[in-house]
């Protein structure tokens, strides 16, 4: 397991700022129907693959936790925040959300269906992705699904480019090269998604999710 001085300085930085992006991101699924097809699309193959155990990691104030539990999953959230937490139990009491790591998640090896990373893996430095990545196949059960999403760099001549995000650094991500990061992690992927910015985005970034697959032989 690693212990990512990184993720430790952004979860400081959420704590400061819980309120406030809980009330930006409460509802922002509903202004993006793009996102929720693909949540949708997550959700119909994890079900396919055992009992729907899924963690939200970086659930934030968990409200695509809420999603997915309404989609049919059993989910439960895991975030550094402990204010974003803390905010995910008093909006959503029914639900399970954990204070924790996602660079060493106490879950056992091949107990999870399904694994969203939702613009949580933006804030881990380039050198620590692979570990990351490493940790999601671990957890996951064989044939499960991993859904990442993530800003994209200006092209493929930018693996990596550092941005200006408001709460903590952030980077970018070359689609091809997070893709090529999941393979060597025993992850393939099986689809993306990229949206184009809209005239009115803050950042004008394309968004990616990528979904890969955990390979089903020990080999893979």
């Amino acid at each position: 397991m690693v212990e990512h001085d990184a993720l430790r300085a952004t979860s400081k930085a959420y704590d400061a700022a819980a309120v406030t992006y809980a009330e930006l991101v409460r509802d922002s699924l509903d202004e993006r129907p793009l996102d929720r097809a693909m949540l949708s699309a997550f959700a119909e193959v994890v079900r396919g693959t055992g009992d729907g155990r899924v963690a939200d990691l970086g659930c934030g104030p968990g409200h695509v936790t809420a999603h997915l539990v309404e989609s049919g999953l059993a989910a439960f959230g895991i975030d550094a925040s402990p204010a974003m937490i803390e905010l995910a139990r008093l909006a959503h009491p029914e639900l399970r959300f954990d204070v924790g790591s996602m660079a060493g998640l106490d879950i056992p090896d091949g107990e999870l269906d399904g694994v969203l990373a939702r613009w949580s893996v933006i804030h881990t430095p380039p050198r620590e992705l692979p570990a990351l990545l490493a940790e999601f196949h671990r957890v996951l059960t064989p044939g499960g699904h991993l859904l990442i999403g993530f800003s994209a760099t200006d092209g493929p001549a930018h693996p990596t480019q550092v941005f200006d995000h408001a709460v903590a650094p952030a980077y970018r991500w070359s689609p091809d090269h997070l893709a090529a990061l999941l393979r060597e992690s025993g992850l393939a992927e099986v689809a993306r998604l990229v949206r184009e910015p809209e005239p009115t985005d803050r950042r004008q970034f394309q968004e990616v999710h990528l979904l890969a697959r955990k390979g089903v032989t020990a080999s893979s």
